[in-house]
Order: structure tokens, then sequence, then C-alpha cells
């Protein structure tokens, strides 16, 4: 006889459902936290890498960036009479706009070189107008306190308000007294004629009324203090006082010379005009 089989056993339908359904719902829950794990990650690496390479942000953001200051601009500075030190600078009207520079060589020299400057656009400041002129000064050189007699230039800023001479002068703006007193005569301390010096003069205000002919004898300071400080025609050597130019560079400074500019002379030894 054959034995019976054991009948095989199964299981009621609804464990398969139940296991399936539990399967498939954890499997559903799974992957949507996968996903939204995924997308909060890639968002923030997106933003990381934004922040890193400096992309603009919100719209404020892009408009600061784009109102930002371009390259660095050097700022441009008006140019200064070169060699003169602060003193001598502050000493200059700040309504001067022609500055006739009278730089001696030394302090005991009666070699000195001379440039006109001129400010017409306070932007730029100032620029030479002249090329370097040769000049004299006193036979003994500068001083800082002038004396009649002492065969010195005196230091320092002055105005320039007149001038005249024997002669008609080249076209100017500036007040000029054409007079025969002019006239001079005798030999300069090298031996050199004085005849034609005074056929051109611009008084320099130093111990004298201002605005006046430079045949003008008021001393203000007193006559101990000197006077008659012209520029004036060179007649080839050193001065009692004034300074000299060729005659052609006096006829040019005249045609140049605008009262409307209020011009000034700064004169001195290149030590004393550092200051």
């Amino acid at each position: 006889m054959y034995a019976s089989r054991p009948s095989a056993v199964r299981r009621p339908p609804y464990a398969v459902h139940t296991g399936t359904c539990a399967a498939a719902l954890l499997l559903l829950t799974a992957c949507g936290n996968t996903s939204d794990t995924a997308a909060t990650k890639s968002a923030a690496v997106r933003a990381t890498a934004s922040a890193s390479a400096g992309v603009a942000g919100p719209p404020a953001e892009r408009a600061r960036r784009r109102a930002a200051p371009g390259p660095y601009a050097p700022v441009v500075r008006p140019r200064e009479i070169p060699a003169l030190g602060p003193k001598t600078r502050a000493a200059i009207p700040a309504d001067a706009k022609q500055v006739f520079v009278i730089t001696g060589d030394a302090y005991d020299s009666s070699l000195s070189t001379a440039v006109l400057y001129a400010r017409d656009n306070p932007a730029l400041g100032w620029l030479p107008v002249t090329t370097r002129w040769p000049a004299h000064n006193g036979l003994n050189g500068w001083t800082d306190e002038h004396l009649e007699g002492d065969l010195r230039s005196p230091v320092g800023v002055y105005g320039l308000t007149h001038a005249g001479g024997l002669f008609d002068p080249p076209e100017t703006a500036f007040p000029y007294d054409r007079n025969p007193m002019f006239s001079v005569s005798g030999e300069g301390f090298d031996g050199e004629p004085l005849e034609g010096s005074f056929d051109y003069v611009v008084a320099i205000d130093y111990n004298r009324t201002p605005g006046v002919t430079p045949l003008d004898g008021a001393r203000p300071l007193g006559q101990e203090r000197g006077g008659g400080i012209w520029i004036h025609v060179d007649h080839g050597g050193p001065t009692q006082g004034c300074v000299s130019l060729p005659l052609d560079r006096m006829r040019e400074l005249l045609s140049t010379l605008d009262p409307a500019k209020k011009p000034v002379v700064v004169m001195g030894d290149a030590e004393a005009l550092e200051r």
C-alpha cells in the first residue's frame, strides 16, 4: 500500500496580501524620503556654490554690487610752484594769479634766474608761462632785512603794481609812467656802463606806496630801510639791490604782466625760498 502524502499546508490568502501591501507601503515610504532628502541636499549644494562663486543673491544684493565703485582713480592735485617751501607759498596772496619767481644762486651771490608763473585754471594750478631767464641781483646777495646801502636784495613776496621807463612801453595793460627822469649814466661795479638800465622798469613794492610811479620817493618803513627796488634792464653786472633782466626779457615781462591778475614777485636766494 502506498502511504498517503500529507496535504500541502496553505497559508490563508490574506497573509500573502498583507505582506505584499506592507512591503509595498514600506517601499513607497522609503522612496518618498529619499526623494525629499536629495532635493534638500541639492538645494543646499546650489546655495553653497552660489555663495562661494560670489553670485548675486536677492535683487537688493545685485543692485549693491552694480553700484560698487570701479577701478581706483588717482587724485590729481593742482600744481605748485616748484622749489618754494610752505612759508613762502603761504605768503603769496590768495587772489594772485601771476607770480614772478626770482631765485638767487646763493645767499652771497649776485647771480639769479627768473620765471613767470600763472594760475589761470585753479584745477591745474601754477604753470610756467616763460622760460628760465638769467638775472642779476644785489652785489652782496640777499637779506631778510634790507637796509640802505647794504647792496643786498630783499627776500620776500611783494606786489607789482606800476612800471615806467625812458621809452614807450611794449603793448601792455600794466600802468606805465614814461618819463625822462628814468635817464641814468655812470658805471656799474664791474666797470660796465649803466646807460639804458632804466629804459624799462617795474617797481617792486618793497618800502614804497603801491600803485604809484616807480619815481615816487615815499618810504613807509623809513629811509633807513632803503627803497627804490626795481626790476630793470640788465647792464651786465651786479646791482645795488634791484633785479635786472636782459632787454628783450624786460619787454616780454611788461607785455605779459596783467594788473587784473594781481601779480607779485617772490624773490630770494634758493635756500630762503625753500622755507
